[in-house]
């Protein structure tokens, strides 16, 4: 196996695959790296030399159970009680939020130069190959396709906000795998929805195919 530490330290590989390791990378670059994985086998034997080369320092931290988010989630979507009624159940209820809705905070260094609280939250659910994270900072939210491809031909995937008990907000089409849009007060607790729209967009100005929701937190 690859020892890092026998390599130039102005190898770029060799510092960007560290970088990805303890994970300073910001979201793009690694992206760009998750994607390199799957093409270069001696990039990724040094992602591995590495990740084996850091797995030491494991042992300086004591393993913590992951919190239960689920109340808080079924509270702010449904209110504080989850058998309350709320006007928009229909538009949760058809990707299963009980099986399907996963919320995943995905913790990314802020990028140099942010100024305000950076919120993340990933979009996924059990029966979809299909995933983003989400990023926000500075009055810009950020889009990133973790798997899955574009939308069929004559459709197109559509992006939501939902703030508290306000109907879905569409914040435009979603193209290629990586976008950019402006949004302001985006705080906490506002979920964020993909639908499967036919080409062009709602044309109703409601979803029509919920595929994936996620609820923004802070890091």
């Amino acid at each position: 196996m690859i020892d890092p530490r026998d390599l130039s330290s102005d190898d770029e590989d060799t510092a960007l695959a560290a970088e990805y390791v303890l994970g300073v990378l910001a979201l793009d670059e690694r992206l760009a790296v998750e994607a390199r994985l799957k093409a270069d086998t001696a990039f990724a034997e040094l992602v591995t030399a590495w990740e084996t080369h850091f797995s030491a320092l494991n042992d300086d931290f004591a393993s913590a159970q992951a919190p239960d988010l689920m109340p808080l989630i079924e509270a702010r979507i449904f209110g504080k009680s989850v058998r309350a009624t709320r006007s928009w159940w229909g538009f949760f209820a058809g990707i299963g939020v009980a099986a399907a809705l996963v919320v995943a905070v995905v913790v990314n260094l802020p990028p140099a130069g942010n100024t305000g609280p950076v919120l993340t939250t990933s979009l996924a659910a059990e029966t979809q190959d299909l995933a983003f994270n989400a990023s926000y900072s500075d009055g810009t939210l950020t889009l990133a396709r973790l798997s899955g491809t574009d939308a069929e031909a004559g459709r197109d995937y559509e992006l939501w906000v939902i703030i508290g008990d306000a109907a879905p907000v569409s914040l435009g089409l979603i193209k290629g795998a990586t976008s950019t849009r402006p949004l302001a007060n985006l705080a906490p607790g506002a979920v964020l929805a993909v639908s499967l729209e036919q080409a062009g967009g709602s044309t109703t100005g409601a979803p029509d195919q919920v595929l994936l929701t996620g609820v923004i937190a802070a890091l």
